[in-house]
């Protein structure tokens, strides 16, 4: 099983609208992209010192499988599925996403 992070960076389209951009993420978003079952965690993050125009957030979604197109052309086709249902807030701006295999992982013991 192989593991990767998708690194996903986003900003609020109306910075007046902040906290139900985050309650809408951190409520309805995650639990949604979470029926893409290879989808086993995500970690949110607020990037320091991020300027007017850049992403603001940082998201880490963590993913266990044998087949990462096959995993994420279903992640697409949720997300496509929860576009037509409505439940996309427009307050969220994708500004990058980065696909990135895990290779080795060290613990501070």
């Amino acid at each position: 099983m192989e593991k990767w992070v998708n690194a996903v960076f986003t900003s609020c389209t109306d910075s007046s609208q902040e906290k139900e951009f985050n309650d809408w993420y951190n409520d309805q978003h995650l639990p949604d992209v979470f029926k893409t079952k290879e989808i086993k965690n995500a970690t949110r993050y607020q990037i320091k010192g991020a300027s007017s125009g850049e992403a603001k957030y940082l998201t880490l979604y963590e993913i266990e499988t044998d087949d990462i197109e096959k995993t994420m052309e279903k992640h697409q086709e949720n997300i496509g599925n929860l576009i037509k249902q409505g439940r996309i807030s427009k307050l969220c701006k994708v500004e990058k996403r980065i696909l990135c295999e895990e290779i080795y992982q060290a613990r501070n013991k």
